[in-house]
Parts: C-alpha cells; sequence; structure tokens
C-alpha cells in the first residue's frame, strides 16, 4: 500500500509564495512519477506538476510555467512544489499523486492509483 501525506496549504496574498509538500511511504518512492493536481470548486481536478524518476524535464501546465517549481528528494521521498507569484485563481486543493507511468500519461489523473487527500491553498487579498 502507497501512502501519501500532502502538507503547506494555507491562505495567502496574491503574489505570494507556497512551499507545498508531498511525502510519500510504502513502496519503493524512487521508481515512480509524482505529480500534483488541483481542484477548485466546481471544477474538474486539474493537472499540475510531474516528475518522473530521474527529475529531469519536469512537466508543468502551461498557466504555472515560470511560476511553480516541483522537485523531489529520494532519499526523503518527498516531492515539493513550489509555487511563485501566487493568483486568485492558484485558488484549490492541491494533491499528490503517485504510479509508475509511462511519460506520455503523467498528466491523466485517472492514469494514477495512489492519492493524498490535498491541502488547500487560497489566495485572496
Amino acid at each position: 500500500q502507497v501512502h501519501l501525506v500532502e502538507s503547506g496549504g494555507r491562505l495567502v496574498q496574491p503574489g505570494g509564495s507556497l512551499r507545498l509538500s508531498c511525502a510519500v511511504s510504502g513502496r519503493t518512492f524512487d521508481s515512480y512519477t509524482v505529480g500534483w493536481f488541483r481542484q477548485a470548486p466546481g471544477m474538474e481536478r486539474e493537472f499540475v506538476a510531474a516528475i518522473t524518476l530521474s527529475g529531469r524535464n519536469p512537466s508543468y501546465v502551461d498557466s504555472v510555467k515560470g511560476r511553480f517549481t516541483i522537485s523531489r528528494d529520494n532519499a526523503q521521498n518527498t516531492v515539493d512544489l513550489q509555487m511563485n507569484n501566487l493568483k486568485p485563481e492558484d485558488t484549490a486543493v492541491y494533491y499528490c499523486a503517485t504510479d509508475d507511468l509511462p511519460p506520455s500519461v503523467i498528466s491523466r489523473p485517472n492514469r494514477y492509483r495512489y492519492w493524498g487527500q490535498g491541502t488547500r491553498v487560497t489566495v485572496s487579498a
């Protein structure tokens, strides 16, 4: 069984920064892709970023490119999402997920079997 726990979500003003962390346990962490997704009220779950085993060539949705950075620490079994210049439209519950996936599908939430419980990010003045 795989267990994921997100942390770091809170209320932040527009233009501010947050760092979300995803702690993964229960299997060989460094064999799996880890993705970050978000879901705003009334919206479908949306891909944000993902990082594969190697950590090279992380993927991002266009709306966060240049503002968000995903990174992984295989020694600590964590994947972080650094979010800068936050905007109100970034408000959502953020989830991390993991699975053994080919790079071509890492943006598809329905391909991940293992999910955390989510952490809420609110960007508001």
